[in-house]
């Protein structure tokens, strides 16, 4: 088949091929990159953070030892969900792992600040791990690692030159850990990980020296190609990618795990080259002020944009700490080819002419504390938005985020600011492949196996579809969920997934608290932010049980106390009449069962009369 041809995959056996779809939440960009979502908060400095566990399966089943001659492969994280990405792959007495990342919280976690990977088949079997080899440096790749690597055994860390100075960078907020033991690795040296042999093959991504592993074993290549797209033009892939991928044309690739995120999408990705030259337009032809708004992990992007604007002669404002970390990093190691004149600080914002200005800013998802949005509600202690200003958001809206993103559009636009995004300009380009990429990348590795990664669990469906487009059986295929446990059998002929599962409850990080973290405390921390809640507090004559006074009530979330009067009447009347009839002819009074009593007749009773069920607080004391 023609490779640069349109491919004839059939529709998902889920829902068509097609439309092209919304970025999927958390993309890159949630990419962390944001690649995830969540609001970012005032930096502080860490304490000593311990992950907490949310509860677990409960019901795993012990994991045979694995026979030899098998290789086992256990996604830990990203599987049901885009972050937390975390694979780990054990053959005979060694145990390797791809990437360590987080995941911020979801709709279903309030209160958590990260997510993380659930890493109890590690912890039990540190002893065999030879090493972590981290694909790239956004957060969903290694935004775990100060969480996780203590109970792993601190295995030493394989990754690329950029990666590896971020990763130290990060864990300077965590002085209570040891030194990490991390080794910088070039595309052509071979690792010794254990018996295993681990290499290198460059990819195209959002941040340098992005990078997949391969294993070699002895029934074939095991590949993970991290989080990638191609460089092409106009749907035909550059020759740089021609001749990294023809690595594999000779090779025998016996299992391939590679990036789902943006699969749904049909034909390719915008090419960055697109991205660059719009944005290069915009720089030099913008008469006033230009503001643009991007992830700050979308690092090849700024470094165009500030060579670019150095170029034009505009002075760069850089505002954001996590924005200003990263350009630090990359300028520290020779990859920003800028003189230390392009930047200024916001004492110059007033020295030079509006059209010799562009400040580069966190925020473009509506973060609450992030840069632009203190810039849009006015609250940003230098920069304000004055008429003539340019806005660009130089990226995708993450699922979930849509209406803080449209409230900063609003708030920008009405102070006088004209708004470029990615609906009215190519200003935005993912760093995942779409479809026809993906099946070329398919074509280009060959595998005789194949699990796709990075993914909601549909996204997970229409990668296995190209993957079946090209030509491997229902058999060669596993769609994976968090924990599974996969084996390749019989030297490297059979695909199995086994009827045990690795635990793969969540890992929580929540605040500074040590401990385990469970289900019930996820429940009231949705209750209390959906319901509300209701406190009673009655003061009881312990000799008889009876009440000293009418009880007090408090509420929160629940109802408006002024207008319903008559309500709180009727549930004082209920609270006396529950606790003298419950504490009737006891000797002491059981205060535990009187609670009870009360939280179940006042809980019946306000879902009775409001069809709310708020957390219910008896205080009952004794006086």
């Amino acid at each position: 088949m023609d490779q640069h041809k349109k491919p004839n995959i059939p529709p998902s056996s889920a829902t068509p091929f097609g439309g092209g779809g919304r970025r999927p939440r958390g993309g890159r960009g949630r990419n962390a990159h944001r690649s995830l979502r969540g609001r970012q908060r005032p930096h502080q400095p860490h304490p000593p953070r311990e992950p907490l566990e949310q509860g677990g399966n409960g019901d795993e089943k012990p994991i045979p030892p694995l026979e030899a001659n098998n290789i086992r492969i256990i996604p830990l994280g990203g599987v049901e969900e885009i972050g937390r990405n975390m694979t780990a792959i054990e053959f005979g007495d060694d145990i390797i792992i791809v990437d360590c990342g987080f995941q911020f919280r979801e709709d279903d976690t309030p209160g958590v600040d990260y997510i993380l990977p659930n890493t109890k088949y590690l912890e039990d079997r540190q002893e065999k791990i030879r090493g972590l080899f981290i694909t790239h440096g956004h957060l969903d790749h290694i935004g775990g690692i100060p969480y996780i690597i203590d109970r792993i055994g601190y295995p030493p860390i394989y990754t690329r030159r950029l990666t590896a100075v971020m990763i130290r960078k990060r864990q300077e907020e965590f002085p209570h850990l040891k030194p990490l033991d991390i080794h910088e690795v070039e595309k052509e040296e071979t690792v010794r990980a254990g018996k295993l042999k681990v290499r290198f093959f460059s990819v195209t991504h959002t941040i340098p020296d992005a990078m997949g592993v391969i294993l070699e074993t002895p029934y074939g290549l095991v590949v993970f190609t991290g989080d990638l797209k191609l460089d092409h033009v106009n749907g035909i892939p550059t020759e740089q990618e021609e001749k990294e991928f023809a690595f594999f044309k000779d090779k025998k690739v016996l299992f391939l795990a590679a990036d789902s995120t943006n699969v749904e999408r049909p034909g390719f990705s915008i090419p960055e080259r697109t991205v660059k030259q719009n944005m290069d337009e915009i720089i030099a032809t913008t008469p006033g002020r230009l503001l643009v708004g991007t992830f700050s992990s979308q690092l090849e992007r700024l470094m165009r944009i500030i060579e670019t604007a150095e170029r034009i002669g505009r002075k760069i404002l850089i505002e954001g700490r996590s924005m200003k970390i990263n350009i630090e990093i990359v300028k520290h190691l020779g990859l920003l080819k800028v003189s230390e004149k392009a930047f200024i600080g916001p004492e110059g914002l007033e020295s030079l002419p509006d059209n010799k200005i562009m400040i580069l800013a966190t925020g473009a998802q509506g973060d609450e504390f992030a840069a632009l949005m203190r810039i849009a509600m006015k609250t940003h202690k230098y920069v304000k938005i004055k008429k003539g200003d340019t806005i660009v958001l130089s990226s995708s809206i993450v699922p979930g985020n849509e209406r803080a993103v449209q409230k900063l559009k609003d708030n920008l636009s009405r102070q006088g600011a004209r708004i470029i995004h990615r609906d009215t300009m190519d200003v935005h380009s993912s760093g995942h492949a779409n479809r026809d990429e993906t099946f070329w990348i398919h074509q280009k590795i060959n595998p005789r196996f194949f699990m796709p990664l990075h993914g909601y669990h549909y996204m997970l469906r229409v990668h296995a579809d190209i993957a079946k487009a090209c030509g491997r059986g229902e058999d060669e295929i596993i769609v994976p969920d968090n924990g599974v446990v996969i084996e390749i059998q019989d030297e490297g002929q059979k695909l199995v997934r086994l009827k045990e599962s690795a635990p793969s409850g969540l890992r929580l990080v929540d605040g500074f608290s040590i401990g385990d973290i469970q289900e019930v405390v996820i429940r009231d921390r949705t209750v209390l932010a959906q319901e509300g809640m209701f406190v009673i507090i009655a003061t009881v004559n312990p000799k008889n049980g009876r009440l000293r006074k009418s009880p007090d009530i408090i509420s929160r979330g629940f109802v408006y106390l002024r207008e319903s009067q008559e309500l709180l009447q009727q549930a004082r009347l209920i609270v006396k009449k529950t606790i003298e009839d419950g504490a009737r002819g006891q000797q002491p009074i059981n205060f535990d069962f009187v609670k009870s009593n009360v939280t179940d007749a006042v809980s019946r009773f306000l879902f009775e009369k409001t069809n709310k069920r708020p957390i219910v607080i008896p205080v009952i004391l004794g006086m």
